[in-house]
């Protein structure tokens, strides 16, 4: 029997509490960054090739259910439990602006043109804030049928998805009527909705099946039935051929686009993964996981495993290690996480 390949991923610690949320930016003159939202209220942002801590956002006083970086790796968003979503500066780790709401804000995202900034949460409303006039009134839309869980944009910011907590279903609104004008239906609550890079797929996690919906024409594509309940899916975005999901079984499991046959399986994460997500350029993804732990993957390895096969060994960023320019020194407002 031919010996099979042992992953390794990248293991960025530096969390004490479950990472909840995931977020990789676009492709910049710098690189790629990853931003990672925990229960530990803290924010951290990452290289997102090499794992390596560059800052820690510090502000929230309750646990950080969502984050999210603007296509220009500029300016970094996060919603809390301390009832406010905050925006920071992605460079100084300088708090911009922090938005007050009546509830716990579980999701946040950037608009494409990053001029807005959407959220979501246990109040049932969706907000849309214009961030070149922070101080102003956000536009509320009130007719969610329940509290938000995920949100996204799409069609060029005419349109937004959101799913909800405590019913099946991604709604889709019309952002010009505030109106839902398609809905997305499935059995039980999507813990995970994401746009592919391209604009054509919107990909779900709900209980047990993955889904795979046309981002244009919004009928279902594709639906595969999961080996345990999976909290979080993600569509490879150069080519489109893979995706990979995370859940309770601790796994992060990938399989072929078209099949659904699963094609390799990651062991390493000690509880549940919470998220999983694809880097910008598909070479590698993230997971976030109950344990505390942020596992970078490279994405190439993964026809070689197999789930009997393949134990992960560590490779642990430690974060008094990382290197720190002269610039990054001379800005205190830049949190260094206390581990």
């Amino acid at each position: 029997m031919d010996k099979k390949k042992v992953v390794t991923p990248l293991v960025c610690h530096g969390h004490s509490r479950p990472v909840v949320d995931v977020f990789y930016s676009a492709i910049t003159p710098d690189g790629f960054f990853l931003i990672s939202a925990s229960k530990d209220s803290t924010p951290m942002l990452r290289n997102g090739e090499t794992g390596d801590w560059i800052g820690t956002f510090q502000g929230h006083k309750g646990a950080v259910w969502s984050c999210c970086l603007d296509k220009h790796a500029l300016r970094a968003a996060s919603a809390s439990a301390d009832f406010s979503a905050k925006i920071w500066d992605a460079l100084t780790g300088d708090e911009l602006h922090s938005f007050e709401h009546k509830h716990i804000v579980r999701s946040c995202a950037f608009s494409e043109d990053t001029h807005l900034l959407l959220t979501g949460g246990m109040e049932k409303v969706l907000r849309i804030y214009d961030l070149n006039r922070p101080d102003a009134s956000p536009r509320e839309i009130e007719k969610s049928p329940g509290s938000v869980r995920t949100i996204a944009w799409l069609h060029s910011d005419q349109t937004i998805l959101s799913s909800c907590t405590d019913m099946g279903g991604v709604r889709l609104w019309d952002v010009r009527t505030g109106t839902i004008v398609r809905t997305l239906e499935t059995k039980s609550s999507v813990t995970s909705a994401e746009v592919s890079q391209d604009g054509r797929y919107i990909t779900t996690a709900d209980g047990s099946s993955v889904k795979f919906w046309d981002a244009n024409h919004f009928g279902l594509v594709k639906s595969y039935n999961m080996p345990c309940v999976m909290e979080s899916a993600s569509l490879e975005p150069k080519h489109g051929n893979k995706f990979i999901a995370g859940g309770e079984d601790m796994w992060i499991r990938a399989f072929d686009f078209h099949t659904g046959e699963e094609v390799g399986c990651n062991k390493g994460h000690h509880g549940p993964v919470h998220c999983v997500r694809f880097s910008p350029g598909g070479e590698s993804y993230a997971s976030g996981s109950e344990d505390g732990t942020i596992r970078i993957w490279q994405s190439n390895n993964t026809e070689q495993e197999t789930c009997g096969a393949n134990v992960a060994a560590d490779v642990t960023h430690q974060i008094e290690k990382v290197h720190i320019t002269d610039e990054d020194k001379t800005d205190q407002k830049v949190a260094v996480a206390n581990n």
